[in-house]
């Protein structure tokens, strides 16, 4: 499963690309507005830091607007993903976007039959919001589960990229469930590494090491 992760935080994204860990980047209008920059710059920055695709997403609500929006962001750079909503005039501009060959994630998905239209219109990514549906009383795995059996059951290219994800749990469900792409704040993927008796070997070994007075260099 490829990890993206969900920020616009440029500097939280190249520590976290060090790793070699990282696959992409999604954004959103929510986390440019928290980093307090220009989009276009963020987005052109984000998408020289890592070599897989960078979601960046629409604003306008009509087709014409979404299509012209869509295709500047697409100038920006090769790797460039242009997200589009799950609405009507998304998933035109979904279907225009992707005949010209451009990537498109579509999101805002919370439905196994928006996920279905989103596929006929040729996204490259449909993003099911687990997180939120979790919020509400419903089961955001369980909408994971049925994407991947409809998905499977027709061939469809479209990858499914897991956003809103809250903890590591979320992380390994969506794993067990052949999701493609988990998109994950840095919080969640730092907490990925942890584990209490990683920590307590660990120590245990050094100590030992340097009972022996030894040195490797």
């Amino acid at each position: 499963m490829k990890f993206f992760v969900d920020t616009a935080d440029a500097q939280a994204i190249a520590q976290l690309a060090e790793t070699g860990l990282v696959d992409g980047v999604t954004t959103n209008p929510s986390l440019v507005r928290k980093s307090g920059r220009d989009f276009l710059d963020v987005v052109g920055e984000i998408a020289g830091l890592v070599d897989g695709p960078v979601s960046a997403e629409t604003v306008a609500t009509d087709h014409e607007t979404m299509l012209k929006e869509g295709r500047k962001l697409a100038g920006i750079a090769d790797n460039i993903a242009v997200k589009v909503p799950l609405t009507v005039d998304g998933l035109r501009t979904c279907k225009a976007l992707a005949d010209d060959g451009v990537m498109v994630n579509v999101t805002l998905c919370f439905s196994a039959n928006q996920a279905l239209l989103a596929a006929k219109a040729g996204a490259t990514f449909i993003s099911p919001f687990v997180g939120r549906l979790d919020d509400i009383g419903q089961d955001g795995m369980g909408l994971i589960e049925d994407i991947r059996t409809i998905y499977d059951n027709y061939l469809f290219e479209t990858q499914i990229l897991v956003a809103s994800v809250r903890h590591p749990v979320h992380v390994l469900d969506a794993a067990r469930l052949g999701a493609d792409v988990a998109t994950l704040p840095p919080a969640v993927i730092w907490k990925l590494f942890d584990h209490p008796l990683t920590d307590k070997g660990l120590a245990a070994f050094l100590d030992d090491w340097a009972a022996t007075g030894q040195s490797i260099l």
